[in-house]
C-alpha cells in the first residue's frame, strides 16, 4: 500500500451506487488510486444504507470483519460514508472504534482533506447536510459497471416525510439538478459506448428545475439518440402525471416501465404511513398508466406488518396486488426506525412471527401473479439489450426488453452491448427464456 490507495464498498440503493461514483471522482482528481483489490487499499471506504436495521446490521459485521485485516495492516484506516453514517454521526465511531471517519452524503467534497487528517492519525466527522449540493459539476467516475449501463442522480434529498422512512433526515432536503448538465453527462456516456441511462431520485417526478419539470426532462434526455434507452426510478404515486405517461408514449427509447412503490393496499395504514394518496387515488394512477402506455410493466414496493396493521389490511394488500397484477415487486417487512415519525409516535405492535407470515402470503402471491404474466409473453419478440453471460449457464447471455425483464438465450455470436431480437419460448417467476430470431 503507498498510503494512496482507496477502495469502496457499496450497500443499498441505486442512489448510493451513483455516490460512489462521484466520490471516485473527487478522489482521483485530488491524486488517490482507486483500487479494485482490497490488498491495495489504505482506505477502505464502506457506502452505507440506513433504510432497515438489517442493511446497519450487515455493514456493522463487516466493519468488525475487517478489524482482522487491519491487525495485519495497522495503517489501515476505515471510513463509514452515506446515511447510515449521516443517522449516527459520531455515535459510530465511539461504538465501532477501528473507524475513523464518518462523512455524510452532501459532504463528499471534504473527502481528500478528511484522509489527509486521518493518515495523519485523526478522526473525523462531516455530517452536515446541505440545501443546495447537487454535485452537478463532477462528473462520474463508472466503478465495475459494465459498460452498458449507467446511472445519472437528478437530484437529491426528500421531502416526503413518510412516517416509516430516514431518507429525508440522511439525504435532507430535495433539490434538483441543472437539466443542462444531466443532458451533457447522458451525451457524455453516450459518446462513451453506454447504451442506457436510468435517472435516478428518491422521487423523480418532483423533478424541477429552471422551469423543466420530470416529463420535459425525460424527453430532453431521450433526445440524445434514439439508441440510448432511457430509464428512471423512482415515482411517487402522489406525483406521477399523465403528463410524463404521455412523453413515455411518445419516446420509442424511453423504457416502458415504472416503479411506483404501494407500500399498503390499506387506506387507513396508507395515511399513518403519511403517504399523500389512499388505493383508490393509486389504482387510478394504474389505469392511467394502462390506457396511456399499455405495454408498460409496473412493479412495487410493499411492506408487511407496519404500525398496528389489522389482518383486514393485510387483506386489502393481497387484494390490491391481485387487482394490480405486479411484474415484479420488492417485499419487506416493517423494520422501526429511529428518529422517524413511527418510531416516535406509533406502536411497533405487530408481532415478528405474524410480520413474517404476511411477508410469505405477499411473497407467495407475487410469484403467483409473476408466473402468469410471464407465460402470457410465451410467442412474443423483443428487442433486448445483451448485457453479459447468464449467472446459471455461461454458455448463455442475458440482457433486459423494455419492460426490464430478464431475457436469457443462447450466446450464438452476439456481443453483450448489442440490441438483439428475441422470441420468448419459456418462462420462470423471474425470467423469460428464448431464441434469437435472425
Amino acid at each position: 500500500m503507498d498510503g494512496k490507495g482507496v477502495y469502496i464498498e457499496t450497500y443499498g440503493c441505486q442512489m448510493n451506487f451513483a455516490d460512489s461514483e462521484v466520490v471516485s471522482s473527487i478522489l482521483s482528481k485530488a491524486g488517490y488510486t482507486m483500487v479494485a483489490d482490497i490488498g491495495e487499499a489504505s482506505f477502505v471506504l464502506i457506502n452505507t444504507c440506513a433504510i432497515r436495521d438489517n442493511a446497519e446490521q450487515r455493514i456493522r459485521n463487516r466493519v468488525r470483519e475487517l478489524r482482522a485485516r487491519q491487525g495485519k495492516h495497522p495503517r489501515l484506516r476505515i471510513g463509514i460514508l452515506g446515511c447510515m453514517a449521516e443517522r449516527l454521526q459520531s455515535q459510530l465511531m465511539a461504538e465501532e472504534d477501528n473507524v475513523s471517519f464518518v462523512v455524510g452524503p452532501d459532504s463528499y467534497r471534504k473527502l481528500p482533506d478528511i484522509l489527509s487528517r486521518v493518515a495523519e492519525g485523526q478522526r473525523a466527522a462531516e455530517v452536515e447536510l446541505s440545501t443546495v449540493e447537487t454535485y452537478a459539476d463532477i462528473e462520474p467516475v463508472r466503478m465495475g459497471g459494465n459498460g452498458i449501463s449507467a446511472y445519472i442522480s437528478i437530484m437529491r434529498g426528500c421531502q416526503n416525510y413518510c412516517s416509516y422512512c430516514v431518507v429525508p433526515y440522511t439525504r435532507g432536503r430535495e433539490r434538483s439538478r441543472d437539466p443542462e448538465t444531466i443532458v451533457a453527462e447522458a451525451r457524455s456516456l453516450y459518446r462513451d459506448g453506454y447504451k442506457e441511462v436510468t435517472l435516478l431520485g428518491q422521487n423523480v417526478n418532483s423533478y424541477h428545475c429552471g422551469g423543466v419539470n420530470f416529463a420535459e426532462l425525460m424527453a430532453r434526455v431521450a433526445e440524445v439518440s434514439p439508441r440510448l434507452r432511457v430509464r428512471f426510478a423512482t415515482s411517487h404515486p402522489k406525483d406521477l402525471s399523465d403528463e410524463l405517461l404521455h412523453t413515455m408514449a411518445s419516446y420509442d427509447n424511453i423504457c416502458k416501465c415504472i416503479h411506483l412503490p404501494v407500500q399498503s393496499g390499506s387506506d387507513r395504514i396508507l395515511k399513518l404511513m403519511n403517504r399523500h394518496y389512499d388505493s383508490a387515488w393509486y389504482l387510478d394512477r394504474i389505469s392511467a398508466i394502462r390506457s396511456i402506455v399499455p405495454e408498460c410493466s409496473i412493479t412495487t414496493d410493499v411492506i408487511a406488518g407496519f404500525c398496528t396493521e389489522t389482518e383486514e389490511d393485510h387483506r386489502r394488500t393481497l387484494d390490491l396486488f391481485k387487482q394490480v397484477r405486479y411484474d415484479y415487486a420488492y417485499m419487506f417487512k416493517f423494520s422501526m426506525r429511529p428518529g422517524t415519525y413511527a418510531e416516535k409516535h406509533l406502536a411497533d405492535d405487530v408481532p415478528d412471527d405474524e410480520k413474517t407470515r404476511r411477508l410469505e402470503e405477499i411473497i407467495a402471491l407475487q410469484g403467483q401473479i409473476a408466473l402468469e404474466n410471464n407465460r402470457q409473453e410465451l410467442g412474443r419478440e423483443y428487442d433486448v439489450l445483451v448485457e453479459g453471460p447468464s449467472h446459471r449457464n455461461k454458455e448463455q447471455y442475458f440482457g433486459r426488453n423494455s419492460q426490464n425483464k430478464v431475457l436469457v438465450f443462447d450466446r450464438n455470436s452476439v456481443e453483450p452491448g448489442q440490441y438483439v431480437r428475441v422470441r420468448v419460448t419459456d418462462c420462470t417467476a423471474a425470467t423469460l427464456i428464448g431464441q434469437l430470431v435472425d
